[in-house]
């Protein structure tokens, strides 16, 4: 009879066991399925001047939107070098400067600079010489033709004369443009004076700037880049400064391959970068690449800006979106209703007079102060579009008295 009321015992325990922990669950998932909402009384809710308008659904213009980078207008974007090989002396700009046309960027040594003072200076001599045969040509020219009036010399002595006088008068016309050429290359492709001081080397005296050939900026931009440094050895071919004309910038954006049916020049964009969120940019479709990128399947558009205002740098990301004609539906709420609550973009929803459900969504494009709401919210649902901040606080501060 004790080992039957024993096992009869054990047994009800056991089944008293296993029913009490659904009582206590039961509760806790309710708790865990129950919306969380912010409640405002009447003196905080006129206190945080919430604005609370309906999601709307709104026609808006098919767009193409494409990735991209801002890169320097390439047709208006020089790369300066060297006219001759040399030694830079003096570098008188750092990138990020403004310059102007014709202002010189560094100054450099080369012995083209003697060379060809020497060169001009032996012109000056020949065509010197020269002048002074043809005043003697002419003067024996004269001189014959009196003594061939006066029968004393003979037509054959004056055609001599008169060739002799037509070479010199040649042999003088051909040193004047020697002398012109060496001129002209001192003065306007090496930019120094045709006289200067006697040839020195670097280092042995102080250079002044009639032995130093000045690099110039050819149009008024800004420095981009600078590749070279006081005592930098240069040749023709180097590259020494980038300059670039930053009032127009473009977008080099990788239109995906399923859009280039929709795409084109001419076409309109609107530009988004990280640094001014609010704020697109008008652009305009130059030109797009005929070449298709193999790896990301992709095809280069170039979008031209006006950047007069300066607010763009190359380098940049941005977003483009290409007006490709045609408009499609969709909801839309204004980009000021997005808190953002544990990396989630939200929106809080007007249940009631006072109490607001926090609704995670999924944003799609922007469109001016507009953004897309793809998923999380209907059509007519009131939004918090300002004042969002108070209730994400709200929010929070449950959170973590709860925790």
């Amino acid at each position: 009879m004790k080992r039957a009321a024993t096992a009869a015992c054990l047994l009800w325990l056991l089944a008293a066991c296993q029913k009490e922990p659904p009582r206590a669950a039961a509760p806790a998932a309710q708790e865990a399925a129950a919306p969380r909402y912010v409640e405002l009384d009447a003196a905080a809710l006129a206190q945080a001047g919430l604005r609370v308008e309906p999601a709307v659904l709104r026609r808006v213009p098919v767009t193409v939107r494409a990735n991209g980078r801002l890169s320097a207008n390439e047709e208006r974007t020089w790369r300066v070098g060297a006219i001759t090989d040399g030694r830079i002396i003096h570098v008188l700009v750092r990138v990020g400067d403004r310059v102007e046309r014709g202002q010189v960027l560094a100054r450099m040594f080369s012995h083209d600079v003697h060379e060809s003072r020497a060169l001009y200076r032996r012109a000056v001599a020949e065509y010197n010489r020269l002048r002074s045969n043809l005043e003697y040509a002419r003067r024996q020219r004269d001189r014959m033709r009196r003594l061939f009036e006066m029968k004393a010399a003979s037509q054959e002595q004056l055609d001599t004369a008169e060739n002799e006088l037509r070479n010199a008068e040649t042999a003088l016309r051909a040193a004047e443009i020697e002398v012109n050429r060496t001129r002209q290359h001192l003065v306007e492709f090496l930019e120094i004076p045709v006289e200067g001081p006697e040839h020195k080397e670097p280092g042995a005296a102080p250079l002044s700037d009639e032995d130093l050939i000045p690099i110039r900026a050819p149009a008024a931009g800004v420095v981009l880049s600078r590749l070279v440094t006081a005592g930098s050895v240069v040749q023709p071919s180097s590259e020494l400064f980038v300059i670039s004309d930053l009032s127009t910038i473009w977008v080099i954006a990788a239109v995906q391959e399923e859009f280039l049916p929709r795409v084109r020049p001419g076409m309109t964009a609107r530009v988004s970068v990280q640094a001014y969120p609010d704020r697109p940019f008008a652009g305009r479709v130059l030109r797009i690449d005929e070449k298709l990128d193999p790896e990301t399947r992709t095809v280069q558009a170039i979008i031209e800006i006006d950047n007069r205002r300066g607010l763009l740098r190359p380098e940049m990301y941005a977003v483009a979106e290409l007006e490709s004609g045609g408009s499609g539906e969709g909801l839309y709420v204004l980009q000021s209703a997005l808190q953002d609550v544990n990396g989630q973009p939200t929106v809080f929803v007007e249940a009631a007079p006072g109490r607001f459900e926090p609704r995670p969504v999924e944003t799609g494009r922007s469109i001016e102060r507009l953004v897309e709401v793809r998923r999380g919210l209907r059509a007519g649902e009131r939004v918090v579009v300002e004042g969002g901040f108070v209730l994400k606080s709200q929010l929070l501060k449950s959170t973590l008295s709860e925790d």
